[in-house]
């Protein structure tokens, strides 16, 4: 494939029923003549049909580049191996559900040129009550702690430029910190309202458990992370001249 200028990075699992009006929402949200993407779906180790879906969208379209790992590894890491096979200075990220509505992503690269980051926020939720509320106290307890400005960490509608990311540490449970991990690093945020849809297909992979209880644990971890990493080092790029 020729250069892109965006790599859109979707991890999925067990979401056949969604990928084809995936793909097609978002060619038609990026015109061929206006964008230059590819489109990597991250086939987290699905044990339904994805993995044939996703090889016969790869024929139908040049931009559809499927990587398929060998067993369920969890959207942290999937978001990770996407993020390393990303070609384009700009990645953004969405999930497979259809939730996260791709006509939102030019608005997204748009914001990206003042930032380094560009993290959406779901106006309008279309969830449950038990999900509304865990995410409430997760994100809540996660900005008290962690003394970050991200609103809704939870929306995996976002764009970056992609330098910031090729040295993110590869952990389960990422996904949940990575822009607070990048501003607390110095990278530059900015937060935009985006649309959020009904579920249509498939079940929903995370619960109270594994969302509420299993980030706050995190917590703990990442704190220590925060005081400890740097993302980019303070070089002087005008020493040499």
């Amino acid at each position: 494939m020729k250069t892109v200028d965006i790599s859109i990075v979707i991890p999925l699992f067990n979401e056949a029923g969604s990928l084809q009006q995936l793909c097609e929402e978002i060619r038609l949200a990026l015109p061929e003549a206006e964008w230059n993407y590819e489109v990597i779906l991250v086939n987290d180790g699905s044990t339904d049909d994805s993995r044939q879906i996703l090889s016969e969208l790869a024929l139908e379209n040049r931009r559809i580049r499927p990587i398929h790992l060998t067993r369920n590894v969890g959207q942290s890491l999937a978001f990770v191996a996407g993020f390393r096979a990303a070609l384009a200075p700009v990645i953004v990220t969405l999930d497979a559900d259809l939730q996260n509505d791709p006509a939102d992503i030019p608005q997204l690269v748009k914001a990206l040129e003042e930032c380094d980051l560009v993290s959406g926020i779901r106006a309008k939720r279309e969830d449950t009550w038990l999900r509304k509320i865990s995410s409430r106290l997760a994100n809540g307890t996660r900005r008290r702690i962690l003394g970050d400005s991200v609103t809704d960490v939870g929306c995996s509608l976002k764009a970056y430029r992609a330098q910031w990311l090729r040295e993110v540490p590869a952990f389960n449970g990422l996904h949940r910190f990575l822009p607070c991990l990048l501003e607390a690093s110095g990278a530059r945020l900015r937060e935009v309202d985006v649309q959020h849809r009904p579920r249509l297909h498939g079940e929903s992979k995370y619960g109270l458990h594994n969302r509420l209880w299993r980030g706050l644990y995190d917590l703990v971890g990442v704190r220590w992370l925060m005081k400890r990493w740097q993302a980019q080092l303070p070089i002087d790029r005008d020493g040499s001249r």
